[in-house]
């Protein structure tokens, strides 16, 4: 087995102080099966799975819970991929290929949900790598998971681009009836040709899209992370039209666009596909991205305004105060505008 550095694989941000886990206490396993070629699945039995947010953090949420480490979706701008680096993995094509399984979750969630210190708060899923990515159809470690959200009545909120939620229809609909639970899909645009190459492991746009659509079907209202709205490939005003379109004909409750942000470990390996794909932009996002990991505040009040307008033509809003959002939209900033360099830009 290849030398890993193991923390206490239970969160978001910052590892603890990093522990060497002897051999015996990881099961390393491959599959020999088309949709799992190529990937290390490893094994462990987390000590806590209810992770507290850092305070730090931009998220409106306090509680996660991450059944997987590293993503099989591959989406090149995950933010999420600097949390391999924690395992002396890479950031790149190791966080495609080597998944961090916590195959006892779901019975520690139970034992965490049962404390007499835990007072029901929101628990937020998928805000950290996608708990429906495709190890989950081998795992099944969700149904455990909302079964014990079930049992205590526990609120939660699922962010997805995985398909396979529709797998848990019957369990969410249950949890509906019994707790405040909020679904999400991701769809950030709905060019086949951008997503064949930036999101080469997840299902189509149109199939998320299909399961937004049977999820609000069948009384599990579901609205629409738009994101990411990536600059100069998917913001154009043609474009944002042609997927906000789509968003409202599936029935979704709300849309909530979200540029493009380019975190250390996501920004490299963002930047070499860039490279690969359309070196033509490299100075453009040189630009629009010299002030950090964020698009400028006027950049994403102008995708935010132009998603909402399209939204209220086609008769969907944005987030709505009192229902659950995985990500927040930036804080405006009122003396943040373009000046014309920045125009130059778009």
């Amino acid at each position: 087995m290849r030398a890993m550095r193991w923390d206490n694989l239970t969160g978001d941000g910052e590892a603890a102080a990093p522990a060497l886990f002897s051999t015996d206490a990881v099961v390393s396993r491959t599959f020999d099966t088309p949709e799992f070629r190529g990937i290390t699945f490893h094994e462990i039995r987390a000590r806590s799975i209810v992770n507290r947010v850092p305070g730090a953090s931009r998220m409106p949420f306090e509680w996660t819970v991450n059944p997987y480490r590293g993503c099989t979706h591959a989406c090149v701008y995950c933010f999420a991929r600097k949390t391999h680096s924690y395992l002396d993995l890479d950031t790149g094509l190791d966080f495609d290929t080597q998944v961090v399984v916590k195959v006892n979750a779901a019975e520690l969630l139970r034992r965490e949900l049962a404390a007499p210190r835990w007072r029901g708060e929101h628990i937020a899923m998928g805000t950290n790598v996608d708990c429906y990515q495709r190890a989950e159809g081998r795992y099944q470690l969700m149904p455990g998971i909302l079964g014990a959200l079930v049992e205590r009545a526990n609120p939660f909120s699922i962010l997805t681009k995985g398909t396979l939620i529709l797998r848990d229809l019957e369990l969410l609909r249950r949890a509906a009836r019994v707790t405040d639970v909020g679904v999400s899909v991701s769809v950030g645009f709905t060019d086949s040709t951008l997503w064949r190459t930036v999101e080469p492991g997840t299902p189509s746009p149109e199939r998320r899209l299909d399961a937004v659509r049977t999820l609000s079907g069948h009384g599990v209202p579901c609205g629409v992370l738009m994101a990411p709205v990536i600059p100069f490939l998917g913001d154009s005003p043609e474009q944002l039209r042609a997927t906000v379109r789509a968003i409202a004909e599936a029935g979704a409750t709300s849309v909530t666009p979200l540029v493009l942000h380019l975190r250390p470990g996501a920004r490299e390996w963002f930047t070499a596909w860039l490279t690969r794909h359309h070196p033509r932009l490299l100075k453009r996002y040189d630009a629009l991205y010299d002030g950090g990991s964020y698009a400028p505040k006027w950049y994403q009040r102008r995708i935010t305004g132009m998603v909402h307008d399209l939204a209220a033509e086609y008769g969907i809003g944005p987030y709505e105060p009192g229902t659950h959002r995985a990500v927040p939209d930036p804080a405006p900033d009122p003396t943040d505008s373009p000046g014309p360099a920045q125009l130059s830009l778009l």
